[in-house]
């Protein structure tokens, strides 16, 4: 990813949280979905960003009927794992969770894929829930994509959140509970470092 600095630099970061901010939290809160490849490694990735208060795996752009991990995972449901995550736009704005997304979760390069895993279900999208999150998801994107900030056009897909359907338990805060499965070690620990590394005023 060339350039990735260029997102890192550009960041708008909050350093401080403030007891107001703390105490109107459940007032204020949002919520965005995202998906970019299997949903443990976005969903620790979240767990660690600042102002961020609960993230949930689950699946979301096909149907209820069809919400669960073995049909899934055929990879002809229209559902893509994804991330559900509430947040504070007081501490952590949504244009921030679109870098964290953007230059840490994943790479929004690679077409129905993520890493070692292939599939529709794991395709790279932005599930919005409001026209001003559709309006700065697509913004965002076009800024990249004329900074030529990667060296292959992004393939993310902003669409209409319909629904989002929580996944199994077992799927839930799967790396903070297998930190030393291979996959997790390879795939997913290394998205937790580069947050720290490279957002060090968002990560906690």
């Amino acid at each position: 990813m060339t350039n990735i600095k260029r997102i890192i630099c550009n960041a708008f970061i909050v350093l401080g949280i403030g007891a107001a901010s703390i105490a109107s939290a459940a007032s204020t809160e949002q919520t965005a979905v995202f998906a970019g490849g299997c949903f443990w490694g976005v969903d620790a990735v979240f767990k660690h960003v600042k102002g961020v208060s609960n993230v949930e795996s689950g699946y979301a752009g096909g149907s209820a009927e069809t919400a669960q991990y073995e049909r899934v995972s055929e990879g002809d449901t229209g559902h893509a794992e994804s991330v559900r995550v509430r947040f504070d736009p007081g501490q952590v704005s949504y244009r921030q969770l679109l870098q964290v997304f953007f230059s840490v979760a994943h790479d929004p390069t690679q077409l129905n894929r993520q890493g070692p895993d292939s599939g529709s279900q794991y395709r790279s999208a932005i599930f919005y829930t409001s026209a001003e999150q559709q309006k700065l998801a697509q913004e965002y994107i076009r800024q990249l994509t004329s900074e030529r900030v990667y060296p292959a056009p992004i393939v993310t897909q902003v669409v209409p959140l319909q629904q989002f359907f929580p996944a199994e338990g077992y799927h839930q805060n799967y790396l903070a509970l297998h930190p030393n499965q291979p996959y997790i070690v390879f795939n997913d620990i290394p998205k937790v470092e580069r947050l720290r590394k490279h957002f060090p005023g968002l990560y906690r």
